[in-house]
């Protein structure tokens, strides 16, 4: 069993050097070497760590999330709750890395977390590859040398998509002379990300081998990944490559390094990954949760839609004049209405007539499917503190069900869709576009964008694309969607018209993966250039990592903003 680990071992020989985080022993902590002493404890670990992967994200609002959601307008809040209001005024503040900082733990909790998983699954492999820590036969060894190659590439990967650097962890790092791995040097997020994909590979080709192996090897167990899927070898090779399409066109900071993705093997993972929606099972009490989606739908001065994206959708003209409008005074005094033929948004030619059309009480039990992804709120619940160009009639709403009554009668615990069918279907329709095979990238585009709402799933029932190029503008006459603003800067004066193919599909990427995984509109603004000019691209190692390994003075430094640090964004392609 030890050779065939080598070898199924072996192709995780990296590119990149090496390293992990400084860190102490802590015999409270179920990473440490006091739970890994049997093969049976080793296992058992293992099965929990894509829920320790999961929490770093998903399971609390410590984190990034609230500050990415409000600086790429998939949210809008004030509040200072989780640094949301310290990121989203407009000029763009800094991610603010200065020692003791308001954000430090927010900024810190996915970091260090992540680093402890990659850690463990390592120790994990280590392991495995010495025979007295056989789980039990050699397809159920590979079965565990899958996972937690699975679970390496994704803490890996999201450390990457995250922070500007970060460590390189690998079962072959070297040991000291106290046992512990050597923390290395910090590497860049193109090196953290190339091992994460190496990792994913090691990941299938060890699912792979374990599928024609023996016996005991996959399903995985139920638990390990808790959901309504069966995790044959066949599924988790789906999941894998799903994952890892994700990850490699999402890496990218700046719309050229987008465009460098191998958009090749974009298609490849997407055309092989998953079939239909990836749902954990949600739980309140034990995990996996979702605590951002539960919070953002408290639909008080907590959330709301910016009309800066959403706005896109609009018939009337009047984004036209809020996009025109000097960003200081846009909005000003009444929230944002607008009217359009995207059936995802509620419809009728005034506010009375679009809370009539949909209101969020017909989806409030369990099993319900909501008849728009957006309403128009009560106007009692309006937001109206500063700033006024985050004000909107509307809120997201495709998983009120969900908040409120999960799929069996009790809020937040249910199947909640992590990976979309769709986010799968428009990473291949960006790659098709990119390598310009048009007609091929209108078909996935027009998938959603075309669907008629049924009971059961909304659409936007939009004309279909039908020129297969790169500057014709999208059917629909004065009732295009998207109309796209240019020239959309602080000082007003932009003006706005029907995109082409390219916007129609960042639009159905945008409406279809709102709220469905972590900083979804975020990590796809940032590579498409769409971020407000002086947003941090990412965030920098958090300052007690910087001075544990050493780092002091101008070494400890901050991203983003408008004052010449590294890391903002530039100017956006809509001009704000």
């Amino acid at each position: 069993m030890n050779r065939i680990l080598i070898r199924c071992g072996a192709l995780a020989l990296a590119v990149v050097a090496g390293a992990c985080e400084l860190a102490v022993q802590n015999p409270n902590n179920p990473g440490t070497e006091q739970v890994k002493t049997t093969p049976a404890d080793l296992e058992n670990y293992l099965g929990t760590q894509y829920r320790r992967w999961h929490a770093a994200m998903y399971s609390s609002l410590s984190n990034v999330g609230g500050m990415a959601g409000v600086q790429s307008f998939e949210d809008f809040s004030s509040l200072s709750n989780n640094c949301m209001g310290q990121r989203v005024i407009i000029p763009r503040a800094a991610n603010d890395n200065s020692i003791g900082n308001g954000c430090a733990t927010e900024q810190a909790r996915i970091y260090l977390i992540e680093s402890e998983v990659a850690r463990g699954v390592s120790d994990v492999l280590k392991k495995l590859d010495d025979p007295d820590y056989s789980f039990g036969s050699d397809a159920q060894d590979l079965r565990g040398v899958a996972f937690a190659e699975f679970l390496r590439g994704l803490s890996l990967g999201y450390l990457a998509l995250i922070y500007d650097s970060a460590a390189v962890i690998k079962p072959t790092d070297p040991l000291r002379a106290d046992g512990t791995s050597d923390p290395g040097e910090l590497a860049g997020y193109k090196d953290v990300m190339a091992e994460a994909l190496v990792a994913l590979d090691n990941a299938e080709a060890a699912t792979v081998a374990a599928g024609t192996t023996g016996p005991n090897g996959f399903p995985l167990p139920q638990t390990w990944i808790n959901g309504p899927t069966s995790f044959t070898a066949t599924e988790f090779v789906k999941l894998i490559k799903s994952y890892r399409a994700r990850l490699r066109a999402n890496n990218a900071r700046t719309p050229a390094e987008r465009a460098a993705v191998d958009w090749d093997k974009v298609i490849a993972d997407a055309q092989g990954g998953i079939t239909e929606d990836h749902f954990n099972t949600t739980s309140s009490i034990t995990g996996p949760s979702n605590t951002w989606v539960n919070n953002w739908y408290s639909y008080t001065t907590w959330h709301q839609m910016t009309p800066f994206i959403i706005g896109m959708a609009d018939n009337s003209g009047a984004y036209a004049t809020w996009i025109a409008t000097p960003i200081g005074t846009r909005g000003a005094g009444t929230p944002f209405f607008m009217t359009t033929a995207d059936q995802r948004f509620p419809q009728g030619a005034t506010r009375a007539a679009q809370q009539a059309d949909f209101a969020i009480t017909s989806c409030n039990t369990a099993g319900t499917v909501c008849k728009r992804y957006f309403r128009n709120r009560p106007g009692g619940n309006d937001n109206t503190t500063p700033p006024s160009w985050g004000w909107s009639n509307y809120d997201h709403t495709r998983f009120w069900p969900w908040r409120t009554a999960g799929d069996g009668g009790t809020a937040a615990n249910g199947k909640f869709p992590f990976f979309t069918k769709a986010e799968l279907d428009l990473l291949q329709a960006e790659g098709q576009y990119r390598k310009q095979n048009y007609a091929a990238a209108a078909a996935l585009i027009n998938i959603t964008r075309t669907r008629v709402p049924t009971a059961t799933q909304p659409g936007g029932q939009l004309p279909a694309i039908v020129a297969f190029d790169a500057t014709t503008p999208v059917p629909g006459g004065t009732s295009c969607v998207p109309r796209v603003p240019s020239n959309a800067s602080n000082a007003g004066g932009a003006t706005v018209a029907c995109g082409n193919m390219w916007e129609a599909l960042k639009w159905e990427k945008r409406i279809e993966t709102a709220y469905t995984h972590f900083m979804a509109w975020f990590l796809d603004s940032r590579g498409w250039g769409d971020l407000v000019v002086g947003t941090g691209l990412h965030w920098p190692p958090p300052f007690s990592e910087l001075q544990a390994r050493g780092r002091i003075g101008a070494q400890i430094y901050s991203t983003g903003g408008l004052t010449g640090l590294t890391g903002a964004a530039a100017t956006s392609t809509y001009g704000w």
